[in-house]
């Protein structure tokens, strides 16, 4: 009987059946395997990164401002560009300068954001306003260290923080001509008068001057104020009322 040919031909058959099995296997192990594309970058606070109008890191393909500079918290004078649009508390003691792509810019002066410069209007509290809006109290004329280094032209100042807001005409703030109502008899601020149109019932006085001192006050001046700090303090006033 011709049996060992016959037993040889089949393990050869095994064998090549097992061999094509594993390939099979191998095949599907490769063709299993999930590609990928490039790494996505990792979106970090810092200069370059773009952020979306929810104050959002995003991808630069679709962010609307640019973070410029990173600064305290809050930024001290100089870290954020002068062109800044807005301030954003990124973590604790960090903010990020950012500036948008497009306008508007409420960074520039005037524009209600950002950081305050000169030219811009604020509140009494200090806080910026669009100068196109109402409900601000003064327009700034430049940023000093003390009442005392305003320049030529301040009319009243702000405490901001650590800066004091030098500011000139515009808004309500008083300048010589204008006439007042008649302010409670404690009043220390200047901003406590109200402006009022020098033909209505009930102007009561009218500016003459602002000083250091009462003694510089011209001769016609019936009443002063004086103000608490500030630059030349002390208000001039003709009474045009008893």
């Amino acid at each position: 009987m011709n049996t060992l040919p016959k037993m040889a031909a089949a393990c050869g058959a095994l064998a090549l059946t097992l061999i094509a099995l594993a390939g099979a296997v191998i095949a599907g192990s490769q063709t299993g395997v999930r590609e990928t594309g490039p790494p996505r970058p990792v979106l970090r606070w810092s200069p370059g990164a773009c952020v979306t109008a929810d104050y959002a890191l995003t991808a630069c393909n679709g962010g609307r401002s640019e973070v410029v500079a990173l600064a305290s918290d809050p930024p001290g004078p100089g870290e954020c560009p002068v062109d800044t649009d807005d301030v954003l508390r990124v973590g604790e003691g960090r903010t990020a300068c950012v500036r948008n792509f497009l306008e508007p810019h409420p960074g520039a002066p005037g524009g209600g954001g950002g950081l305050l410069r000169p030219g811009d209007c604020v509140s009494l509290d200090g806080r910026e306003h669009p100068c196109a809006g109402s409900g601000w109290y003064g327009r700034a004329l430049a940023l000093a260290p003390a009442p005392e280094t305003c320049p030529d032209g301040t009319l009243d100042t702000l405490q901001a923080g650590a800066q004091v807001l030098c500011l000139g005409r515009g808004g309500q703030v008083l300048d010589e001509g204008a006439c007042v109502a008649e302010p409670p008899a404690d009043v220390t601020a200047r901003s406590a008068l109200t402006r009022v149109p020098c033909d209505a019932p009930h102007a009561w006085a009218k500016v003459l001057a602002f000083t250091s001192s009462p003694g510089d006050c011209p001769k016609r001046a019936r009443r002063y104020l004086r103000a608490d700090g500030g630059y030349r303090p002390v208000t001039c006033l003709y009474v045009a009322s008893q």
